[in-house]
């Protein structure tokens, strides 16, 4: 048995987090495995895997996650799946930073709950990790009670978190009798799990299996043939939805749903063994070229330019009628709304509605209208939209701490600012802000811009002015030059890499080097082709149609450019990213 050391890290929000270490066998380790526990169990329990996978050279991994193992608080809670999710991005960082191991030298092992979890990390996060093992993910629990979903969601509405208790018996998760005792008599299994995460768990499946060609990471998929606890037909369509140009699935016949712990494990840890050590042959320069050509042959750019060739003609008939009637209804009814009267006349995308989802106040003519505003602001996009403002004031007051500390004074530059809300309401929190410069393409947002930089009182530090944020020679001048450059909302509306590619590369040179940029991202959105054939862009009134990146194919045009991308945050819903990056010196 190899032994382990136990530790604890700090989480993104101050969380101390119980995770066990095990170091390589013969030799200080450059490569690493971290492995993702099933739900209901915790990290002494995954000895087994590092004692009889064979990679005695790889250095192993295994946090508790919150809610259980020696992880303190309430068994089987976190404030949400996301807030798990990005406990797993915190982890890995932790464990290169703390162990001298790159990200690029980590592959991940997880199973059930744990491998949904680390699904959605690679999806959200796209960390450039070697490879993504998966056991059984748990993308459709069979809950077996007709309509019970329904009922648990109902249900929490009107009591707020519950917890539920695993119907599961130890017999019933693998044949091996030593594993189904051990887990019958450990005190540390968390038989329950809150309400929050077993739905919030449904809804990232679901996502995830939509959006999974934005996977491109190298993946292996066993799926246990006879597994009571979760669904097969999810773990299918999520294989044969995978990005990723290596892919291996195995259904593995009489096997229960603990797969990596079943009896008959040895030849699974066989193909485990050697699909981890060849992806160490594999040139990792040639995935970084695709990613940043994803926008002449990528899903989303297929997705985009479908949208965009007159393709309303091949949207079938019931949804012509739907879209027909949104579309009617927003240009009547609906201007008794303030906030679509304003989108309908200004464009949806525009920086006068923007201001407006920010402010998030309805408002309206009669009862009527400011019935339909508040239905209006909580839409999916819109929400997300303001979660985005919340994670953009967070990074730049981060980044300005970090700034502070080395005892620099923030010079900011933000290249596309809009009526610059967002912007603004980050400035005034900060106190080492020496100049920022905002700038954009409309006329009217500069003025308005101008507008809220008097009331904000910060004339003497803030300038608004005009300028393309594609225009690289343009950007690649600004004086003097920034320490924190941020692009906010505006590639998702260009499809040309080229652009994002040049705009880019004015800011590295327009950045100090070891300067900060901030930029966002829609890796997905629910309701593209919605938006694309209902609502107007403030482009001449033409359809308002974005362009998804992935974030994996956003993150790499960032890398090219010369910037390190060193932290993350994004939404509930997955819809936008906010990301830290840090300027490398060539």
């Amino acid at each position: 048995m190899r032994d382990n050391s136990e530790n604890r890290f700090t989480s993104f929000d101050g969380k101390e987090i119980f995770y066990r270490a095990w170091d390589a066998v013969s030799q200080k380790a450059d490569k690493a495995i971290v492995i993702v526990h099933r739900g209901h169990e915790h990290s002494a329990r995954m000895q087994h895997i590092v004692d009889e996978l064979g990679l005695d050279d790889f250095a192993f991994f295994c946090m508790d996650a919150r809610g259980h193992g020696l992880t303190e608080g309430p068994r089987g809670y976190s404030k949400s799946f996301g807030t798990s999710v990005k406990d797993l991005d915190c982890f890995v960082k932790h464990i290169s930073k703390t162990y001298n191991i790159p990200v690029s030298n980590i592959s991940v092992i997880a199973q059930s709950v744990g491998a949904v979890y680390a699904l959605t990390w690679v999806h959200d996060y796209a960390p450039e990790i070697r490879s993504l093992i998966l056991g059984s993910p748990a993308l459709n629990i069979n809950l077996y009670v007709p309509f019970a979903r329904t009922f648990l969601s109902l249900y929490q509405r009107i009591r707020g978190t519950f917890f539920i208790k695993s119907y599961v018996k130890p017999h019933l998760l693998t044949h091996d009798p030593k594993r189904a005792e051990s887990y019958r008599n450990d005190e540390l299994i968390t038989s329950e799990i809150a309400s929050n995460i077993l739905l919030e768990l449904y809804e990232n499946s679901e996502r995830i299996i939509a959006d999974a060609y934005a996977i491109s990471v190298p993946t292996q998929l066993f799926i246990s043939g006879s597994d009571y606890v979760v669904k097969r037909k999810q773990q299918i369509e999520l294989y044969k939805n995978l990005g990723s140009s290596i892919k291996e699935k195995y259904v593995l016949d009489g096997f229960f749903h603990d797969t990596f712990g079943e009896k008959d494990r040895a030849d699974i840890f066989k193909k485990i063994n050697q699909f981890i050590r060849d992806r160490y042959n594999e040139d990792q320069n040639s995935q970084q070229k695709r990613l940043i050509n994803l926008d002449k042959w990528g899903h989303n750019a297929d997705l985009y330019r479908s949208i965009c060739d007159n393709s309303y003609d091949q949207v079938c008939a019931c949804k012509k009628f739907y879209y027909g009637i949104s579309k009617c209804a927003l240009n009547t009814l609906g201007t008794m709304s303030e906030g679509i009267k304003l989108g309908v006349e200004k464009g949806f995308d525009s920086g006068s509605s923007l201001d407006y989802v920010y402010e998030n106040k309805p408002r309206g003519i009669t009862f009527l209208g400011k019935l339909f505003d508040k239905i209006y602001l909580k839409s999916p996009g819109w929400k997300g939209i303001r979660t985005r403002k919340e994670n953009l004031e967070n990074a730049i007051k981060n980044v300005a701490s970090t700034l502070e500390k080395d005892q620099n004074k923030v010079k900011l530059v933000d290249i596309a600012a809009g009526h610059g809300r967002y912007i603004l309401d980050a400035l005034k929190q900060l106190d080492n802000l020496d100049s920022a410069l905002l700038r954009d393409y409309s006329d009217i947002n500069v003025s308005q811009g101008a507008k809220l930089i008097d009331e904000a009182k910060l004339s003497d530090k803030v300038q608004f002015v005009k300028g393309d944020a594609f225009d690289k020679g343009s950007l690649a001048n600004i004086t003097p030059k920034c320490n924190i450059g941020v692009v906010s909302g505006l590639y998702e509306l260009f499809n040309d890499n080229t652009m994002i590619s040049d705009s880019l590369s004015g800011l590295y040179d327009a950045i100090e080097d070891n300067g900060y940029l901030i930029y966002t991202n829609q890796p997905w959105h629910p309701q593209l082709e919605y938006i694309a054939y209902v609502l107007t862009s403030f482009r001449d009134n033409q359809p308002w149609v974005m362009r998804c990146r992935t974030q994996a194919e956003m993150d790499a045009l960032v890398k090219h450019a010369g910037f390190t991308k060193i932290d993350e945050y994004i939404d509930e819903q997955g819809i936008f990213s906010v990301s830290i990056a840090k300027k490398i010196k060539k």
